[in-house]
């Protein structure tokens, strides 16, 4: 079993900056890919940004490309997700999510593991 909780969320005015942590606990960190999904109220649970074991590859959804930033420090087992330049649309619950398969990908079936969610409101 893998525990993760996330933080950081709240209440910014768009243009602004949030970073959200996914602290890990359980199972060894550094085994896992790790991703983050976000669902806004009435659609769909959508990926956001992936990140590969060891910190090294990276995959973002086109609209969050070049304004998020998805990292990892294993040895403090968190993972971290810098968002900048926040749009409205941006709003939304943030999940993290722990990916134990071979491989890399966004697909969220793959993944394993979820925390509970923190929010994420950006005002216009």
């Amino acid at each position: 079993q893998v525990q993760l909780v996330e933080s950081g969320g709240g209440l910014v005015q768009a243009g602004g900056s949030l970073r959200l942590s996914c602290a890990a606990s359980g199972r060894t960190f550094s085994n896992y890919a790790m991703g983050w999904f976000r669902q806004a109220p009435g659609k769909e649970r959508e990926f956001v940004a992936v990140i590969d074991r060891s910190g090294r590859l990276t995959d973002y959804a086109d609209s969050v490309k070049g304004r998020f930033t998805i990292s990892r420090d294993n040895a403090k087992s968190t993972v971290y997700l810098q968002m900048n330049n926040l749009k409205p649309e941006d709003t939304a619950v943030y999940y993290c999510a722990a990916d134990g398969s071979p491989g890399f990908s966004r697909v969220d079936r793959r993944f394993d593991y979820w925390g509970q969610g923190t929010q994420v409101t950006v005002s216009s």
